[in-house]
């Protein structure tokens, strides 16, 4: 799998990665638990590692914590959450519950969700990088309304990562968020890569491209994350998904040629967005 460097660091992260909104709250269900124990399996056996998590997404963090815990995984993920409340010492007692709930000490990643409190908790975030206890920092949105308040963030303060929202038909981090971070070494979570879903499903009827065989893409999921890995400033995807198979499917976009310019033109044409 293709990897790229945290422009901070210059340590190397795999570009396809496992979002888990929605799809690891599950509780304890063991029956529900199965197939995502699979989907973490086939996630680093097909060479990713990153997966992102949120205490906003009810039981999500302690699903990844007890399943990396269970298939020895930890050694080969990079764990990436977030802290989503008010206040200083609200923040750090989340973020202290999420590193417990992850089994992860450093946690790789913490990112401040949707900007909340955002100075506040930056100011904690350093502090707990320099204390080891996060190795990497960053910030996070989900839709293109708050695009400037995250290109003012990064305008202003050094943060290690960015995390938005970017997809074929949802494309106006092109405009400023993707070229801001590569002038300002930022590293890119790209989230919301098939559209939340809807994109994915409208394209189900669209005959692929014969282009498509040349990239290694059997499916317009595959097309649609080797677009955007195609993006030089983007470090890593994190589709979400509970089928292990899609999990495979989804790591294979990131081996194999990537689409030029020329290429990526075409997708958006045979696309029709």
């Amino acid at each position: 799998m293709l990897k790229r460097p945290i422009p901070s660091s210059g340590e190397l992260l795999p570009i396809i990665g496992c979002g888990t909104w929605q799809t690891f709250d599950v509780g304890n269900s063991a029956a529900a638990r199965a197939p995502l124990r699979e989907v973490l399996s086939a996630l680093v056996e097909n060479g990713g590692s990153l997966i992102d998590t949120s205490p906003m997404y009810g039981t999500s963090e302690k699903v990844v914590g007890d399943l990396v815990a269970e298939g020895d995984l930890r050694a080969r993920t990079f764990i990436a959450t977030k802290v989503w409340t008010q206040g200083r010492e609200a923040g750090a007692a989340q973020m202290a519950r999420s590193a417990a709930l992850l089994k992860s000490d450093p946690v790789d990643l913490i990112q401040i969700h949707n900007l909340l409190d955002w100075k506040t908790h930056l100011a904690t975030l350093r502090a707990w990088k320099d204390e080891n206890r996060v190795r990497y920092i960053g910030i996070t949105h989900y839709h293109a309304g708050a695009h400037d308040d995250l290109a003012a963030v990064m305008r202003a303060e050094k943060v290690d990562f960015v995390q938005f929202n970017y997809a074929l038909d949802d494309r106006a981090a092109e405009g400023t968020l993707l070229p801001l971070a590569a002038e300002r070494g930022v590293a890119v979570i790209a989230n919301r890569p098939f559209g939340q879903g809807d994109l994915i499903r409208r394209l189900r009827g669209r005959k692929l491209p014969d282009f498509a065989a040349d990239l290694g893409c059997t499916d317009w999921a595959g097309l649609a994350l080797k677009y955007i890995a195609a993006h030089e400033a983007v470090t890593c995807i994190i589709p979400a998904t509970r089928q292990p198979d899609h999990m495979r499917r989804n790591a294979r976009a990131g081996s194999g040629p990537l689409p030029d310019a020329d290429l990526r033109r075409r997708i958006l044409a045979a696309a029709g967005v």
